[in-house]
């Protein structure tokens, strides 16, 4: 009898593969797909059996990846907002990048496109709501210009999901992720001594990559389509997050704080630009309903579990 032939795995796409992100994201797919990653930088410490193409989302080898290629599914890491400002560079490459990559999704006709985004992006605001829901608009971009970049990635693909239903479009709008990333939130919490603003301590909320790549994994479900909060465990004072790292909060009153960050953002010696301190000010929560619902997503890391990477490592 013949032996019955080895059935071929689903074949994804996944951006931003080199970063530690993208690579803890490569590790737990690649046993159940055939993961091509696209990233720029090349890639290094990833599994052996993933492909990285070292191109530009904007370049026309890109498409030479869907036509060779049966596609089941597009990661999309969007790429975090670089505290070091933006520059048209940035923009072309998160905003067009992104249309290049969903462009090909629709003329390929790809099953499934995911976009990780970010619930910062709703923004931080006296007025916000306690929770916000997947309704709420995009505030964030009003003050910050990288920010607004990444606004435009996520408005273009809550459009495309609207206008091309034949793919089943998900957009993941985790809340601040922390642990052993570069992302300016680790870096913030990170820093020795840790600005807040005098007077203010709002709760915030926090999860973990490996809760995130979870919810991911989750999202690659076929049919499943949506916009979605992704959250962690029970949100925290800013300054209890602060101190369960090890370190003290260290209070600054508002006029100083933007003086001497922006001072210290220019030489690298602070992870928070002066334009994104309204998130040590005002609350920039959301409410997971739907992720829990229809996701079927509810986090597993303990608070303790999630900002344990970030504890401060004392000497002997």
């Amino acid at each position: 009898m013949a032996s019955q032939r080895k059935k071929q795995k689903p074949t994804i796409v996944l951006t931003g593969v080199n970063g530690r992100f993208g690579r803890m994201l490569a590790r737990a797919l690649h046993r159940d797909y055939r993961l091509i990653g696209v990233d720029p930088r090349g890639a290094r410490r990833l599994p052996r059996d993933v492909t990285v193409h070292t191109i530009d989302l904007r370049r026309k080898k890109v498409e030479d990846i869907f036509r060779r290629n049966r596609i089941d599914a597009v990661i999309h890491l969007n790429p975090t907002p670089e505290w070091r400002g933006r520059t048209s560079e940035h923009r072309n490459i998160a905003v067009l990048g992104t249309q290049k990559l969903f462009s090909y999704c629709a003329k390929y006709q790809v099953p499934k496109a995911i976009l990780l985004s970010s619930a910062a992006l709703y923004g931080a605001h006296p007025d916000n709501d306690q929770f916000l829901t997947e309704a709420a608009p995009l505030m964030a971009g009003s003050g910050f210009a990288t920010m607004r970049d990444l606004v435009e990635v996520d408005m273009f693909a809550t459009s495309f999901f609207w206008k091309t239903p034949e793919v089943d479009t998900v957009i993941l709008r985790p809340v601040h992720i922390v642990g052993d990333l570069n992302n300016g939130v680790s870096l913030y919490f990170k820093q020795k001594r840790v600005p807040t603003l005098l007077g203010f301590d709002p709760m915030v909320q926090v999860i973990s990559p490996e809760d995130v790549v979870r919810s991911v994994v989750l999202a690659l479900k076929p049919g499943l389509r949506g916009v979605f909060n992704i959250v962690g465990p029970a949100p925290l004072p800013l300054t209890q997050l602060i101190r369960m790292t090890g370190r003290r909060p260290f209070p600054v009153p508002e006029a100083v704080a933007r003086s001497l960050i922006g001072i210290g953002f220019g030489v690298g010696a602070t992870g928070v630009p002066s334009a994104q301190l309204d998130y040590l000010k005002y609350v920039c929560m959301v409410n997971s309903d739907a992720a829990r619902d229809q996701l079927r997503f509810k986090a597993r890391m303990s608070i303790e579990e999630t900002m344990a990477p970030l504890e401060r490592r004392r000497p002997g």
